[in-house]
């Protein structure tokens, strides 16, 4: 029985994780949970699993959980993980703020199954070392890397030659630059293949969503930029490729549930029925299209490869500087175009750091997301 912490529990990845879990109840076991402020949901995982002992939210709750400790402020995450006797830490929290919780289990000596992009994004230096320090391991859950992940099972790291990433386009891939200008919140969050949250909805649209899962790949998989490719795939059916020294190239195909990745990070290395209403069916695929990426068209893509080598605290001005855009973009603030002024400024006005902290990083973040709300005031 392996016991889980889930980060995030009442997010989309949580929810599909708790899923994951109900489907297997002989094999895992949810020992702890965090949600942010959805105590309501959280009250209802807990009561559907009594097993849940330790509880995280960002502020004191209002309604008692029963038999269980609860930790509730700005590091109830890491307080969990402190306090909540786990195997596999499950980080599906969006954000900055689930960076101190991967290293934090880490540093534990427990690996984390990670969606929470911006741990690697902003801290993947970091992580690279707590990782080399004790030994432990990150299981991919997005399904991108989950793909490269699996493709590589059976086959040594040190062939594959190039790691070739799939990308949707988003909602707006059939528009031009010039129709980005009008573009509506309601538009932007109608995603043609994936049904996510709204913050990951609106980053695949500007493709920071993608730049970002490149400088994850490259931590993942200890592959050069140089190595990691992006192409247009409109079906989402091809999560992801590698190519090897030979030239043959792997991919992995599924149909559009997440599910499927977050199972095989939780039962690794085994492989699990999942229960699917739609499993992808080849017979009735009648087209699969490959378009290679316009970066003039995506600019944001060419920002994270040359943030990714750069490294430093960049990373996290341009996750910061992000999630602070797309918020002002949902609330009706600024425009779609506007994110990616905010990203661009803010690269250029916070101070490089070559070799940072997790102080450094923290206050990078905060420098970046109070810049891009000043620039637009």
């Amino acid at each position: 029985m392996k016991r889980i912490l889930l980060l995030g529990a009442t997010g989309s990845i949580g929810q599909q994780t708790v899923d994951v879990i109900e489907q297997h109840p002989d094999l895992f076991e949810l020992v702890g949970a965090s949600a942010g402020h959805n105590e309501k949901k959280l009250h209802e995982i807990v009561k559907k699993h009594p097993s849940v002992k330790v509880v995280g939210l960002a502020k004191k709750p209002e309604k008692e959980f029963a038999n269980c400790e609860v930790f509730y402020g700005r590091d109830n995450m890491v307080q969990c993980i402190e306090h909540c006797d786990y195997d596999l830490l499950v980080n599906a929290t969006v954000g900055f703020r689930g960076l101190k919780p991967t290293l934090a289990s880490l540093a534990k000596g427990i690996d984390v199954a990670l969606a929470n992009k911006e741990s690697l994004v902003a801290g993947g230096m970091l992580v690279r070392k707590m990782m080399q320090k004790t030994g432990t391991k990150l299981y991919p859950i997005d399904s991108e890397h989950s793909a490269i992940f699996q493709c590589l099972q059976g086959n040594k790291e040190k062939e594959a030659s190039r790691l070739i990433i799939t990308a949707s386009g988003g909602s707006f891939r059939h528009l031009n630059r010039e129709q980005l200008k009008d573009v509506t919140v309601e538009q932007a969050l109608s995603h043609p293949n994936w049904n996510m949250g709204r913050r990951i909805t609106i980053d695949s649209a500007t493709m920071v969503n993608k730049g970002f899962e490149v400088i994850e790949a490259h931590y993942l998989f200890d592959m050069p930029f140089s190595r990691i490719d992006v192409v247009l795939h409109d079906e989402s059916i091809v999560h992801s490729m590698v190519e090897f020294e030979d030239h043959a190239i792997m991919a992995q195909l599924g149909s559009a549930d997440m599910r499927l990745p977050i199972q095989y990070a939780l039962a690794y290395p085994d492989r699990l029925v999942l229960k699917e209403e739609h499993p992808l069916d080849m017979t009735r695929t009648r087209d699969l299209h490959f378009r290679t990426m316009d970066t003039t068209r995506f600019p944001m893509l060419k920002t994270a490869y040359e943030i990714g080598e750069r490294e430093g605290n960049l990373g996290a001005v341009f996750n910061g500087a992000d999630e602070q855009a797309v918020e002002m973009f949902l609330n009706g603030e600024i425009s779609f175009l506007d994110i990616e002024t905010s990203i661009n400024k803010a690269i250029e006005a916070i101070a490089y750091i070559a070799d940072p902290d997790y102080e450094d990083l923290e206050k990078s973040d905060k420098e970046s997301r109070e810049f891009v709300k000043n620039y637009w005031r």
